[in-house]
């Protein structure tokens, strides 16, 4: 990805918005195997910009930044690992399949992308206010949002 894709773009804008977390809810699903996690989230800043300014500049790229961290760390799950490639990278057009706008706000859905279960969900409104649902991805999305807060995770060696 160089430093004129889109995609490239999407993630720069993505990292600036700063947030806050206001809730956060992990339930074990029906099938006693798998995490649903259920994160909101407020837009803020530390100077005079309220979060409906945020949302208007930020929340596109909050939102592809998300789905990529998910896209990155998804892995197959089922029959899906046919179409599953490990070198592999999320693009504005996988971006675009599951962008909709309605009346709770900008929203990615993404369910299987080229063999990666993402089974991630990304709702941001115009007040600044997002919430994010994950299914079977265990508690990834908390990583996530730290790496977006700049918190370094450890890796075995």
């Amino acid at each position: 990805m160089n430093q004129q894709s889109p995609e490239f773009k999407l993630l720069q804008t993505g990292t600036l918005v700063d947030f806050e977390i206001t809730n956060k809810d992990i339930q074990l699903a029906t099938d006693e195997e798998n995490v649903h996690v259920r994160v909101g989230l407020q837009f803020s800043a530390e100077e005079d910009e309220e979060p409906e300014g945020i949302a208007e500049w930020g929340a596109l790229g909050f939102i592809f930044t998300i789905a990529a961290q998910s896209f990155n760390d998804a892995r197959p799950r089922g029959y899906s690992d046919i179409h599953f490639k490990q070198v592999d990278e999320f693009t504005v057009a996988d971006f675009m399949e599951g962008l909709t706008f309605g009346v709770t706000g900008l929203k990615f859905h993404g369910d299987y992308i080229r063999g990666r279960s993402l089974k991630t969900e990304v709702v941001v409104d115009a007040y600044g206010a997002a919430l994010i649902n994950t299914y079977g991805r265990g508690e990834s999305v908390l990583r996530w949002l730290d790496t977006l807060k700049g918190k370094k995770h450890l890796k075995e060696v």
